[in-house]
């Protein structure tokens, strides 16, 4: 029963894929986070600048830019100057997205506190807006984030097999490659050792010693 419950923790958290934090950023710097997205995933983001003075107005020295782009510089996010935003998009595209922030040069430098939240595949749903929308009951609601959560190791069980077909066919190819540069040095070896044998019995027969 123990294992039983570990294999379901961990395929829950291999399925959900979340990523809250909470990270520093010097005004002039640059910050820039990534994240792997299978294509036609679902994704959402929240940021939101951290005011050093609570209970004043927000200081125009700590409002930043942000992008997300696409592993391709498909930009499917941007935002100038603002102390917070969200994003939401379906991947076009596989790889690593990347998420940067950055702000103005001052002087005195600035330490800009960005809370940052990111969400793809199943995570991304909100279930609230399914709940109310679909009028369920708690248990139905629970069905459908199973089903989901089913969908998603499905397609992330494909996903892994496809990884390892290409990594099995790039083995192929390099031990294909070895060996035939194996094949060539050997060749490469053998002609300098014949060369220098024909050299040496070319120097001992002129010197008259054979």
């Amino acid at each position: 029963m123990s294992r039983f419950k570990t294999l379901i923790l961990i395929v829950g958290m291999m399925c959900t894929a979340a990523d809250s934090m909470r990270f520093d950023l010097t005004s002039g710097g640059t910050k820039c986070i990534s994240e792997d997205i299978k294509a036609n995933a679902m994704t959402v983001g929240k940021y939101s600048v951290i005011n050093p003075n609570e209970g004043f107005p927000f200081p125009e020295t700590h409002k930043i830019t942000a992008r997300v782009s696409s592993p391709y510089g498909n930009n499917y996010h941007t935002a100038d100057h603002i102390e917070s935003g969200e994003f939401a998009f379906t991947a076009a595209e596989e790889g690593d997205y990347t998420a940067c922030f950055w702000s103005l040069d001052h002087k005195p430098p600035q330490t800009i506190t960005i809370d940052f939240e990111w969400r793809t595949g199943v995570a991304a749903k909100d279930w609230s807006k399914v709940a109310k929308k679909g009028q369920v009951e708690v248990m139905e609601l629970e069905l459908k984030k199973l089903y989901d959560t089913v969908t998603s190791i499905h397609e992330e069980m494909f996903y892994l097999r496809e990884r390892e077909e290409e990594m099995q066919e790039l083995n192929r190819a390099t031990n294909s490659k070895m060996a035939t540069f194996s094949f060539l040095s050997l060749l490469v070896c053998l002609a300098v050792a014949g060369l220098q044998l024909w050299h040496l019995k070319t120097f001992f027969e002129r010197k008259k010693l054979l």
